[in-house]
């Protein structure tokens, strides 16, 4: 059987997603992501008619990210005409999807060479990501909310804890190391081989470092935060008087949920892109390239829709099944920071050594740009499994809908 190799990661630094803030917020998508993919192709003398498919992610598409996101960054980052692209959304989960479904290509044997990758700008959302909004709500499917009710993230954060009995400093203390290793990483270089600078047409920096940790965080000042989705839980959604207390309870009718997340446990709102060059062993040696990782299982996994962020552990059960590995095989796990009780759980439940997971930090110090960051992690991963030596890494996070999908790789 043949094999997928990765032969390259790289992402832009992720910029603070809100308009006036954010030092991305001005640009237009296409050019966040064309940034990556130009880098990606130029590290690697990349002949870019040769690439026979760029798959990305995004989770918004409408607006300037809608019109199949990685064609448009292909042809702005002047990738050849001859290099197709296709964009793709499984939520939060894409950045995995887009390069699972290129290492299954090339797997297949029906392609040689993609780039997978994933944009996204959360400064970009705007109204339609209001707090008190209900995107599964939205679309007025009654049908659909009747089978599954399906409530806000944080809420179902919330809704988790609820029900593990996880209390709040678990969750902060997470929050806090999250912090923490982020700084470290930052201050010792951990992220500069991946890292890309956004630089403007005329030569100027946009933005060349992180724009969202806040490594002065305490846990004090962690403890001193309100709870961010208490009062949204029972705010009237529809003129029926549909609330997200109301979704939960029709699973759920007695539960009396805790609000224990807030802004400081749970992941950020950024802007950034990623970009992961995939290429079989025959089209990687005809081409002088050494390869950093191979891929060696993948899975997606679907969960309960109304608790909606419990699918990465028996993603993360069948990857290592499918590979035949252990979790003790493991060196580095990265299991994404949506809230912090999707990685407090996730570690409790699989018995994992708190050393080996989200050793850089998570998103809760680093931001979330939803359909990117996937592609964000797998890098992550592939870089510390060089600085440490490691042989295996296990990329997962959940998605809305109650999904997850999963990656392992191993460093070559």
């Amino acid at each position: 059987m043949s094999e997928a190799w990765i032969i390259d990661a790289c992402r832009t630094p992720r910029g603070i997603g809100k308009v006036g803030k954010g030092a991305l917020a001005h640009m237009h998508p296409q050019r966040v992501g064309a940034t990556v993919l130009k880098a990606i192709a130029e590290r690697n003398e990349l002949d870019t008619s040769t690439v026979d498919d760029i798959i990305w992610s995004t989770s918004n598409q409408s607006n300037t990210q809608g019109s199949d996101l990685g064609r448009m960054a292909a042809l702005d980052a002047g990738y050849d005409v001859r290099a197709s692209g296709v964009t793709l959304d499984r939520f939060c989960g894409g950045g995995i999807t887009s390069s699972n479904l290129a290492a299954g290509m090339i797997l297949s044997g029906l392609e040689d060479v993609i780039v997978a990758g994933g944009t996204d700008m959360m400064s970009t959302y705007g109204p339609n990501r209001h707090p008190n909004s209900a995107p599964f709500l939205d679309a007025g499917n009654e049908h659909l909310r009747a089978i599954h009710p399906q409530p806000h993230q944080g809420v179902c954060a919330d809704v988790i804890a609820t029900l593990e009995g996880i209390p709040r400093l678990a969750l902060d203390e997470l929050a806090l190391s999250s912090q923490q290793r982020a700084a470290r990483a930052i201050a010792e270089g951990r992220f500069d081989r991946s890292l890309i600078p956004v630089i403007a047409d005329d030569g100027t920096v946009i933005l060349d470092r992180e724009e969202f940790p806040r490594p002065q965080t305490t846990l004090e000042s962690l403890q001193s935060l309100a709870p961010s989705f208490e009062g949204m839980y029972a705010y009237p959604l529809t003129e029926e008087g549909t609330s997200f207390k109301s979704l939960v309870q029709q699973k759920f009718p007695d539960l009396e949920v805790v609000h224990v997340h807030h802004a400081g446990n749970s992941s950020g709102v950024v802007d950034g892109a990623a970009a992961v060059l995939w290429a079989s062993p025959e089209a990687a040696k005809a081409r002088g390239w050494k390869p950093r990782a191979r891929l060696v299982a993948m899975s997606n996994v679907g969960d309960d829709p109304t608790l909606m962020l419990n699918a990465p552990v028996p993603a993360a059960r069948k990857a290592l099944a499918k590979a035949g590995l252990t979790v003790d095989d493991i060196d580095i796990w990265e299991i994404n920071e949506a809230f912090a009780v999707v990685a407090e759980k996730f570690i409790r439940d699989l018995e994992l050594d708190r050393d080996k997971v989200n050793v850089n930090g998570g998103a809760m110090a680093l931001g979330h740009p939803i359909g990117a960051t996937g592609a964000m992690l797998i890098g992550t991963a592939l870089d510390e499994l060089e600085r440490t030596g490691g042989r295996y890494g296990l990329v997962t996070m959940c998605a809305a809908g109650g999904m997850a999908p999963a990656i392992i790789i191993e460093r070559l």
